[in-house]
C-alpha cells in the first residue's frame, strides 16, 4: 500500500506540474494575442495617431458600410461652407456609375472626434450641394471637389472653427518642415473603421515621382496640375478608404500661418501604394471663391459692364 502511496503521490505531483507549465504556456498565448489584437485595432488609418480636437473636422456621412456610401471627411472654410471631395456624396464612386446622377444630400457633422459624437446635437443642416462643373470630366480623379452650403451658419467656438484657404500665391515649397497633417476616421490595414478621430503627419513628395508611380495603375488618378502628393511617414503609415475629403493642414514658414493646402481625393494608397493625391486648392480658388460669393453666369459680365462705364464717364482732362 505505501508503493502504491507513493505512486500515487508522484504522479500526481507530475500532473500538477503538467497543468501549472500548461498554464503558464495557455497566459503566455493568451497574452501574445491580446497584444496582436491591441495592435490591430490600433492601426487605423494605417498607423495613424489619436488626433486631439480639429476644429475644422467634419464628417460627410452617407452611410454605416461602404455599400451604403459610407462616411469621409470634410473641412470647414467659413461659416456656411464646408470643402470635401466630390466622390463622397456618391454610394458608388465610379465614373461609369455616377454621370448623369445627382449627389446624394449627406448628413454633416461638426465639432466631433469620435463617432460616437455623430448624432442630432453635432448634425448641421445642408442646405446645397455645389460640385466642381468639370468634376470627373475625364476620369474618376478628375477635378474631384464639392462645396457643401449649411442652412444656417455655424456658432464658431473651441469646438468648430474653420481653417483658411490658401492665398493665389503660396507654394507648397515654403511649408513648414515639407509636411502636412491630415485627419480622418477612416479603415485601417485590416479594413476597420476608426473609432476615434486619427491623424498623420506625411511628407509632401515630387510631383513627377507621383505622377510616374501611378501611370500605369488601374483606377488611380492622373496626376495633374492641379493635384499635388504626400507619400507614407517613416514607418509606412498612409491614408486609407474613408479618410477622402480631409484637408492637408500645412503652416506657411515665412507667416506661420495654417491653411489648407489641399483636399484629399485619392485615399486608396493604404499599405499598397506610397502617395496620396489631393486637390490642390490654389488651383481652384477662383471657383471656390466664385460660389462663395453666390456668383451667376452673368455676375462677370454684370461687374464688367459697371467698370467700363465708370471708366467711360470720367471728365476729359
Amino acid at each position: 500500500m505505501n508503493i502504491i502511496r507513493k505512486m500515487w503521490i508522484s504522479m500526481t505531483v507530475c500532473l500538477l506540474a503538467a497543468w501549472a507549465c500548461m498554464a503558464k504556456e495557455s497566459h503566455h498565448q493568451d497574452r501574445m494575442r491580446y497584444s496582436a489584437s491591441a495592435s490591430l485595432r490600433s492601426r487605423r488609418m494605417v498607423g495613424g495617431t489619436p488626433a486631439p480636437h480639429v476644429p475644422w473636422q467634419a464628417m460627410i456621412f452617407l452611410g454605416d458600410s461602404m455599400l451604403d456610401g459610407g462616411y469621409a471627411g470634410g473641412a470647414l472654410i467659413s461659416d456656411r461652407w464646408i470643402l470635401t471631395a466630390g466622390r463622397n456624396l456618391f454610394v458608388r464612386k465610379s465614373r461609369q456609375d455616377i454621370q448623369g446622377k445627382d449627389p446624394v444630400v449627406p448628413r454633416v457633422y461638426l465639432g466631433i472626434s469620435e463617432r460616437e459624437e455623430a448624432n442630432a446635437s453635432t448634425e448641421v443642416a445642408v442646405e446645397r450641394i455645389v460640385l466642381h462643373p468639370n468634376f470627373q470630366n475625364h476620369s474618376d480623379w478628375d477635378n474631384d471637389l464639392a462645396l457643401i452650403q449649411l442652412k444656417t451658419p455655424v456658432v464658431m467656438s473651441t469646438k468648430v472653427t474653420p481653417i483658411p484657404l490658401p492665398e493665389a500665391d503660396r507654394d507648397l515649397a515654403d511649408v513648414v518642415g515639407g509636411s502636412g497633417i491630415i485627419t480622418g476616421w477612416g479603415w485601417g490595414a485590416m479594413l476597420t473603421p476608426a473609432t476615434s478621430l486619427r491623424y498623420l503627419i506625411l511628407p509632401l513628395a515630387n510631383h513627377s515621382a507621383c505622377k510616374s508611380a501611378y501611370k500605369h495603375v488601374s483606377f488611380a488618378p492622373n496626376v495633374d496640375a492641379t493635384m499635388f502628393c504626400t507619400g507614407s511617414g517613416k514607418n509606412q503609415e498612409n491614408v486609407c478608404f474613408g479618410d477622402a475629403g480631409g484637408a492637408l493642414a500645412v503652416t506657411d514658414a515665412d507667416t506661420r500661418d495654417i491653411y489648407a493646402a489641399g483636399i484629399l481625393s485619392y485615399d486608396k494608397s493604404c499599405t499598397r501604394y506610397n502617395y496620396a493625391v489631393y486637390m490642390k486648392l490654389t488651383s481652384y480658388l477662383p471657383w471656390i471663391h466664385s460660389v462663395i460669393r453666390g456668383d451667376t453666369e452673368s455676375s462677370a459680365g454684370l461687374r464688367s459692364d459697371a467698370m467700363s462705364k465708370m471708366y467711360s464717364w470720367q471728365p476729359l482732362v
